[in-house]
């Protein structure tokens, strides 16, 4: 990637787990996202319409992963990575999703993905 815009530790709470007591629960997820975008256009004009708007970036990723209830986070991953290549035009993504409270002896567990859009 060249240019990118990133959103980092963005912590959403989501029922999430594979065992009976985490799917009645909420638990936090923290996402950090890499998105290939050519900022050049944004940066001449100054112009909010040329550049990728991560506050709604952010308010789709919360959306979706509040909208079910998910077993790994694996699924979650690959579900808002294909969300950003579909819905916002990024043509390539690097996603995190962590689970700070998965393991107890561990500050967190987490999946990284890399997509790219399909020609």
């Amino acid at each position: 990637m060249s240019d990118s815009v990133l959103i980092e530790a963005l912590e959403i709470p989501a029922v999430i787990g594979i065992y009976e007591w985490e799917k009645s629960i909420q638990q936090p997820l923290v996402i950090d996202v890499e998105m290939a975008w050519d900022n050049h256009a944004a940066a001449t004009s100054g112009d909010i319409a040329d550049a990728l708007d991560y506050a709604a970036v952010c308010q789709a990723l919360e959306t979706a992963v509040q909208a079910q209830a998910w077993g790994l986070i694996e699924e979650v991953a690959e579900a808002l990575a294909a969300l950003i290549l579909n819905q916002f035009g990024v043509v390539a993504v690097r996603l995190r999703v962590a689970k700070p409270t998965a393991i107890k002896a561990a500050r967190t567990v987490a999946v990284l993905i890399e997509r790219k859009r399909s020609a």
